[in-house]
């Protein structure tokens, strides 16, 4: 049996194994705590609910969703006007089931076999597997420390700047945890000009910002819409992930041509979601202030315990994510997580599976309770697998 070599390529391997000795675990009767799946463990808003749970009952609500409602419409237009005093148009937004299904699909109508598309490295996986799919070729431009993970876009050769037709970039950023600054965005913009390249900017962790800060939109930048659109989502700012509803939104010849792309992959959003989602983009804002105090806790009360512990690491600011690098008598991330489950129970993602910058690192979601994370900070002192 042969299958497409495009697919070649994709793997979960190390999910798989990790599942498969969590189970090994489990089959001891040892506690687990799972910090790997950045799945948000607390609940979406009672406004949000109760207006899913009437939508369902109403039997009209069971049809193709074609186009998006156009209270969704105007409902993001607002959102985005009062949030980052940025002007959209209708025709320049589109709804998406959850960013996943853009960003696995926008390469597609941009990209053609053999065009090169820069990504980030390390990055979210669904960057570089969605233009794997549409057969481009991957460039990895390296997420450094020492330059506060940032795209150093001045060090792209500009003979490989003049082959690339995609760039797809993410601040604040899953899995380093970084924010971008303006002047980033002003070269962003600059950069994509002058080469004539086409950004896709994620911004999902926009609201989970800590310490005070804020974060924009690269669509706020003069000339940003001349050039990309930007995605976002409901599904981490307002605990909706299982809802799958994001939105694409910017320069409007790429939202018409992913628009008609997705009008042969789909049949739109459940009516019903789409009623919630505006509920939360129009509701009251005060969940999404729980939330963000909800994940600052946790993520004090893991950074402070596990540098008592003997293991310090920088303190995110921003995402629901910790970017720790692995104690020094290890060398390798994917040994680290290995042992980390097997002698203290505790799960999290090895850097390298997010890309070969990733190495040396463990990425952990702030998805348990502070309970579960006291736990987590006692089972890995007593292991003494820091020591």
């Amino acid at each position: 049996m042969e299958f497409s070599k495009r697919t070649n390529g994709l793997t979960s391997a190390i999910f798989a194994q990790l599942e498969q000795r969590k189970q090994e675990q489990l089959a001891k009767c040892r506690p687990i705590i799972n910090f790997s799946i950045g799945t948000p463990d607390l609940p979406p808003a009672d406004h949000i609910m109760n207006v899913l749970q009437e939508e369902v009952a109403k039997p009209g609500n069971y049809i193709y969703a074609i186009r998006d409602l156009p209270e969704l419409t105007e409902a993001v237009i607002n959102w985005y006007q009062r949030r980052f005093q940025v002007d959209l148009q209708p025709e320049e937004i589109i709804a998406m089931n959850g960013s996943q299904d853009g960003l696995s699909h926008i390469a597609l109508a941009i990209a053609d076999p053999g065009d090169l598309v820069f990504t980030p490295d390390p990055c979210y996986p669904i960057f570089s597997v969605g233009p794997q799919l549409a057969e481009a070729i991957i460039y990895p431009i390296p997420l450094l420390k020492e330059n506060h993970y940032l795209m150093d876009l001045e060090r792209i050769p500009a003979a490989i700047a003049q082959k690339a037709k995609l760039l797809i970039v993410s601040y604040p950023n899953n899995p380093v945890t970084a924010m971008a600054p303006y002047e980033f965005y002003e070269k962003l913009v600059w950069f994509a000009k002058k080469y004539d390249i086409i950004v896709v900017h994620d911004n999902a962790y926009c609201e989970l910002v800590y310490d005070g800060q804020k974060c924009g939109s690269f669509l706020a930048l003069p000339g940003a819409k001349e050039v990309g659109i930007e995605f976002n989502s409901l599904s981490k700012t307002y605990n909706m992930p299982g809802c799958r509803i994001s939105f694409a939104m910017g320069n409007r010849r790429i939202i018409e041509r992913f628009r008609n792309l997705k009008s042969h992959l789909d049949y739109g959003i459940f009516v019903p979601i789409q009623k919630a989602a505006i509920a939360a983009l129009n509701g009251p804002q005060e969940c999404v202030n729980r939330t963000v105090r909800a994940y600052a806790s946790r993520r004090n009360l893991l950074i402070d315990g596990l540098a008592e512990i003997g293991w310090p690491i920088d303190k995110p600011p921003a995402t629901m994510f910790v970017w720790a690098a692995i104690p020094p008598k290890y060398t390798s991330s994917v040994e680290f997580t290995f042992d980390l489950l097997e002698q203290a129970g505790v799960i999290v993602v090895p850097g390298s599976s997010f890309g070969e910058r990733g190495e040396g690192f463990v990425r952990l979601a702030l998805v348990q309770p502070e309970v579960e994370i006291r736990k987590a900070i006692r089972a890995i002192k007593d292991c003494g697998i820091l020591t």
